[in-house]
């Protein structure tokens, strides 16, 4: 199999990183800065779509673009510093590597604190596309040609379809396993911890053609 039919790209929140900690204290800290009332234990039980769209949850739409220019200020002091590994990250990042494949990140989190939260998990990755989500990431995916998708959201099988790459599901962030197969996943993990076995098996009836 070629070094790009090993190329895979992630999703980051929930799929790589876990950020809900971090998160929740990001937006606390801009509840209290703008005086709107925002519950952050609600923000991180729906993580996924755009910044902007959850802060039209809980303010006026002419709000919403200082409210996020606040979170963005605060997001690389407060939140990167406590946010840790998903179980297996390291481990399936290591192994599309070890397979001679590429490995891109692809998110909705803006490029700068994807960028930064990449680097302070000590993740090996090739490239890191931000602020993109569901099925606009595909142009993004097919550009880096990745051959899947890993990602915790029914908007990551989207990405995956617009981007003609295989859908991995993992069920690790607020969709169980059988609404992301409902959705029409390819492929559903548990968490990351199985994607090495997955991704070994998946690769070699390819590499015997």
């Amino acid at each position: 199999m070629s070094d790009l039919m090993n190329s895979v790209g992630f999703d980051l929140d929930l799929t790589l990183a876990d950020t809900r900690a971090g998160i929740a204290a990001v937006y606390d800290e801009v509840a209290l800065r703008t005086g709107v009332f925002i519950d952050s234990v609600a923000v991180v039980a729906r993580l996924g779509p755009p910044l902007e769209w959850e802060l039209a949850n809980w303010m006026p739409a002419e709000e919403v673009p200082a409210a996020a220019d606040v979170y963005r200020e605060l997001y690389p002091s407060i939140a990167i510093p406590v946010t840790t590994l998903m179980p297996g990250a390291r481990e399936a990042v290591e192994a599309v590597r070890r397979a001679g494949g590429r490995v891109a990140v692809v998110t909705g989190k803006n490029a700068r604190d994807a960028a930064s939260t990449v680097e302070f998990l000590g993740l090996e990755v090739d490239e890191v596309a931000g602020s993109v989500f569901g099925a606009a990431k595909g142009p993004a995916l097919a550009a880096f040609g990745a051959a899947a998708y890993v990602g915790d959201h029914v908007a990551d099988i989207d990405a995956a379809r617009a981007g003609g790459v295989v859908s991995v599901a993992v069920a690790t962030g607020v969709y169980p396993a059988g609404e992301l197969r409902d959705h029409g996943a390819d492929v559903i993990l548990g968490d990351l911890t199985e994607f090495v076995e997955w991704f070994d098996g998946w690769r070699t009836p390819a590499a015997l053609v």
